[in-house]
Parts: structure tokens; C-alpha cells; sequence
């Protein structure tokens, strides 16, 4: 078992895996909990994901998230969520109760009512912080830049136009999942990221025999080919296989954390800006 967050505020979320999984917990519920009491907490906010992120164009907070767990079918998703603080709870119950894998605005608004979701107002959703953010916004057209993200839950990006659905709920793109391979998780340009489904083709080549590290190095590389390595876009890319193995490429410095079962402690990484190959040579 081991588990592996994005960014350096996924500590306590990762801390909290590692204490369920020792106590023998379903890594599902784990993951629900940890990823639910960051979402839920308005100081985490700040850095893009649920309760306390930043609103849309409008003022409204709208919240991605998604479970997906490598076996085939069992994927749940929620996009464009307004007034509920913990969208990854909400994900889960799309993936087990309903006969869709991904709803969105109000669609997902009507589902979370039914399945007993408490919907608060927007202000409840939002921060002091995030709500002078938007002020700005508004009175001197100022924006922010940045693009975290707990890997699989968001509140998107900072002023966005109503209804915009990261890369965070979108499997392959955000997310995937293997039960006999392993798992990836994308961060970052959600727009950009979207467009080549990072997360799949990571543990597809990971399934072929790379590595991690190898799998989102070769995927960082094939993307700057693609683009060209002076359109590169703002990304992190981590994966682990079955072996609890863990390995990470990105354009920026990208923090993340680990924990693998038989280590007392998570230990935090920083990826550097990966060195990367392209048609044309290789840059740093």
C-alpha cells in the first residue's frame, strides 16, 4: 500500500492515508477522507481546491473532483459543483450509485441533493481571502497565475467563465488508474493538460516496463515535441506502480509527497524542471 500526493499542502492528506491504511481501512475510504478534509478547509482554499478556492467570473465557487479506482467501471466524477465543500464525497457516490460516471452543474447540484448532500450558499464557500481576490478582480481587472491542484479535486482556475471543467475529473487526463499496473495524477494547465491525457498514457507506459520516473519523463518529452518546448504549459506528472514505486516529471518545480507501507514518516520531494529530449535536441 503506499499513497502520493500533489503539491506540498497534500502533507496532511497523505499523513492521514498513511494512519487509515495502517489501521486496515479500504484505500477507497482513504482516500475520500484524507481528500475530503482538505477540500473542507478554507485555509487550504488558496491553492485551488474546494471550500475558501476562487470563484469563477461570476463569484461562484465551482468544484471538480473524482475517484477512480483501476478496476474498469469504477470511475466517479463531479464538475461545475457549487455549494458543497467536499465535491470528493459526492464523486464517490456518482462512481457507486449512479448509472453515469460523470455529472456536472446542475445536473451534479440535483444528484448531490438526492443522495442527502447539505448545499450551502455561496458565501459559505467562500474565504476572506479568495473573496478580496475577487474583488480585485473585479475593480482593477486584476488576475492571479498558478495552478495547483490536490490531483484529483479543484476549485478550478481563479476566475474562470462559468461552467469550465479542468483536466482534475477527467480520466486520463488528471487521473488514471490500473488495478494490475498502477496510477498517475496530472497538475497544473488543466486546459492544457486536458488536450493529451497525460495520466493514461503514463500508466500505459508504465505497463509496457518503464519505471515512473521513465513513464512521466517519456511523457513530459512527448508532449514538448508535440508543442514545442518554448509553448510548454505549466505541469506536474507523478505515478506509481504496483510495487509502491514513485516517480515524477514536470515544466516547473513541483513538490509532491509519498508514502509507501513500511515507512514510519511521508517524505516530501521536490521534482526540479525536468531536462527534456525533443526532436530538435534537449533543454534544461
Amino acid at each position: 500500500m503506499a499513497a502520493v500526493g500533489t503539491w506540498s499542502f497534500s502533507l496532511p492528506a497523505v499523513e492521514k492515508m498513511r494512519y487509515l491504511i495502517v489501521q486496515g481501512q479500504h484505500s477507497t475510504d482513504c482516500v475520500e477522507q484524507a481528500m475530503a478534509d482538505i477540500e473542507n478547509d478554507r485555509e487550504t482554499g488558496r491553492f485551488v481546491v474546494g471550500r475558501g478556492g476562487y470563484p469563477n467570473s461570476e463569484g461562484l465557487v465551482e468544484c471538480d473532483a473524482a475517484l477512480m479506482e483501476g478496476i474498469a467501471g469504477r470511475f466517479g466524477a463531479v464538475a461545475a459543483l457549487q455549494g458543497v465543500g467536499t465535491p470528493v464525497r459526492v464523486a464517490r457516490r456518482v462512481m457507486e450509485q449512479s448509472c453515469h460516471s460523470l455529472l456536472v452543474g446542475e445536473g451534479a447540484l440535483a444528484f448531490a441533493l438526492e443522495q442527502g448532500f447539505t448545499v450551502e450558499d455561496n458565501e459559505s464557500m467562500l474565504a476572506p481571502e479568495t473573496a478580496r481576490a475577487y474583488q480585485d478582480f473585479l475593480e482593477k481587472k486584476k488576475s492571479l497565475s498558478g495552478h495547483d491542484t490536490l490531483g484529483v479535486s479543484t476549485s478550478g482556475a481563479p476566475f474562470k467563465s462559468p461552467g469550465r471543467v479542468g483536466d482534475s475529473p477527467l480520466p486520463g487526463c488528471g487521473l488514471y488508474a490500473d488495478v494490475m499496473v498502477g496510477a498517475a495524477t496530472a497538475t497544473g494547465d488543466g486546459d492544457k493538460i486536458m488536450c493529451h491525457c497525460p495520466s493514461f498514457h503514463a500508466v500505459q507506459l508504465m505497463k509496457q516496463g518503464l519505471s515512473p520516473a521513465e513513464a512521466c519523463q517519456t511523457v513530459l518529452s512527448d508532449i514538448a515535441r508535440r508543442v514545442g518546448t518554448e509553448k510548454l504549459f505549466e505541469m506536474g506528472l507523478v505515478a506509481m506502480n504496483m510495487k509502491g514505486e514513485v516517480g515524477a516529471a514536470s515544466s516547473v518545480k513541483f513538490p509532491y509527497t509519498f508514502w509507501r507501507n513500511g515507512r514510519e514518516t511521508v517524505e516530501q520531494h521536490v521534482q526540479l524542471p525536468t531536462s527534456l529530449q525533443t526532436a530538435g535536441g534537449s533543454f534544461e
